[in-house]
């Protein structure tokens, strides 16, 4: 299984850029997306961006990340999901009964 990372691209250099954080920085190919800026998000794939992402999307990718990883250590999860913890679950409107 593979999954995508969310990464903040720091640097770029014509096809490829610099992405992530101090403790974890990783040179990424660009050439599949187009016009992307210093500070833009990216879904990373195997060391390539294969899609631009809004911050807040890839915030929430994150944080199911890190919830996945507290899960593995036997640590609470519940507080990385705090937008649906007092929601009901909504059908996607095709799948709803028309009334």
């Amino acid at each position: 299984m593979c999954i995508g990372i969310p990464m903040q691209i720091r640097a770029i250099d014509d096809r490829v850029a610099l992405c992530g954080e101090k403790e974890h920085q990783e040179i990424v190919d660009i050439s599949l997306l187009g016009d992307l800026r210093e500070g833009d998000w990216v879904l990373v794939y195997k060391g390539a961006a294969r899609e631009h992402l809004p911050a807040e999307r890839a915030g929430q990718i994150l944080q199911a990340l890190q919830a996945l990883a507290a899960i593995r250590e036997g640590q609470g999860f519940e507080h990385f999901f705090a937008d649906l913890i007092e929601r009901e679950p909504q059908l996607p409107e095709h799948l709803r009964t028309p009334k």
